[in-house]
């Protein structure tokens, strides 16, 4: 009985690492699915007392429950979310996270789950009032994003103030420290609800898709997050879990 038991424990292991993908991620816990993120970008992730919960915490639970895995969330800086899922440390990242060529060529993305677009934050009467109006200007962007890359490039690093926290860019906005914040649409229309003064400029700056990151190479886990993800689009839970944090303009 006690073998019969041990076999049947095995099995049940086995089940639960094959379902998580454990077996190609190398994390080391079975039964977890290990995502890390930075929970600084409202509505996608933030905390909420000891939680974080978000657009991206909730699906990433929704996928670890198709999977048959507990979700744990790792909260870090957002440029070390790649190497956290490179090294094996994590088996997803999910952080409003832009597929772009640079990052595919250290990790894997999964379909694409949200469109996002780029936007413009600056103070009212500030007489900037298209992105034109942007050059030779100090612009603020949090480090490592697609904000970061795209206006790096575009006006040159003379020109960009790097933050760990889009917050900590807004912030220095709202203290005339630089004359602009190149953030995602839905973080910034939080953030200037918070803060007095700050509008969005109507011209988006860039449009981008969201996807989960994934280790290079580990197929099995690729698969399985695609495949529900496909599930949670075809149920409504994907839009529904949307339209909980954003309400259709």
């Amino acid at each position: 009985m006690k073998k019969l038991i041990t076999l049947i424990t095995c099995a049940a292991m086995i089940m639960c690492l094959a379902g998580c993908g454990k077996t190609a991620s190398g994390t080391a816990q079975a039964g977890v699915l290990v995502m890390a993120t930075n929970a600084e970008f409202p509505p996608y992730e933030y905390h909420e007392g000891s939680a974080i919960v978000g657009i991206d915490a909730e699906i990433a639970a929704a996928i670890a429950e198709k999977m048959g895995c507990e979700l744990q969330i790792e909260d870090i800086a957002f440029d070390a979310i790649i190497p956290e899922v490179t090294s094996g440390k994590a088996d997803i990242g999910m952080a409003g996270m832009t597929v772009t060529e640079e990052r595919m060529e250290n990790v894997d993305f999964s379909t694409t789950y949200a469109i996002a677009r780029q936007v413009v934050i600056v103070a009212e009467g500030s007489g900037i009032t298209s992105l034109a109006d942007l050059e030779g200007k100090t612009i603020g962007v949090q480090q490592g994003t697609t904000g970061d890359i795209y206006a790096s490039e575009e006006f040159g690093d003379d020109h960009i103030e790097r933050y760990a926290k889009g917050m900590e860019a807004v912030q220095a906005l709202s203290q005339g420290k630089i004359d602009a914040v190149i953030i995602d649409n839905e973080p910034a229309k939080v953030f200037i609800t918070e803060n007095e003064g700050l509008i969005i400029l109507d011209e988006a700056y860039a449009d981008e898709e969201y996807a989960i990151a994934i280790k290079k190479g580990n197929t099995v886990l690729l698969d399985q997050i695609n495949k529900a993800l496909e599930e949670l689009k075809a149920d409504g839970t994907l839009d529904a879990i949307v339209a909980k944090y954003i309400s259709a303009e």
